[in-house]
């Protein structure tokens, strides 16, 4: 994932995220909330921020591996690399950082099914 570093940015993270969020799906988007704000916290060591960059900067990536403009299944491989990293740092994602994610969902979303988050939770 080092490689990937260098695509992300927070403009480029959001501006991807605003755009392609009901494409992608709560759970990804989710997900890729959960690692964008473990990665604000002070109290996330390095090598765990230096890991979120790396998935979030390959999710920002224009190509990979499976295209994120195919139908349907588009993000999986995306959402495969945000659940490996959720698992690797799970023990910075606390409750704040929950509740950050949960509150940006409803930007994108109408209604969010309280089990697609847990689905996404009981990983990490």
């Amino acid at each position: 994932m080092n490689k990937y570093r260098r695509f992300f940015s927070e403009s480029r993270f959001w501006a991807k995220i605003s755009k392609y969020a009901k494409t992608a799906g709560v759970k990804t988007v989710y997900s890729a909330l959960l690692l964008y704000y473990a990665y604000k916290r002070k109290e996330t060591p390095a090598w765990a921020k230096r890991s979120v960059l790396g998935v979030l900067g390959y999710l920002i990536m224009p190509l990979d591996i499976i295209p994120d403009l195919t139908p349907i299944i588009g993000y999986t491989d995306d959402l495969g690399f945000l659940s490996m990293c959720l698992v690797i740092i799970a023990a910075f994602i606390n409750d704040e950082v929950k509740g950050q994610a949960r509150e940006k969902l409803e930007q994108w979303f109408a209604t969010v099914e309280e089990a697609d988050l847990a689905e996404v939770d009981d990983k990490i």
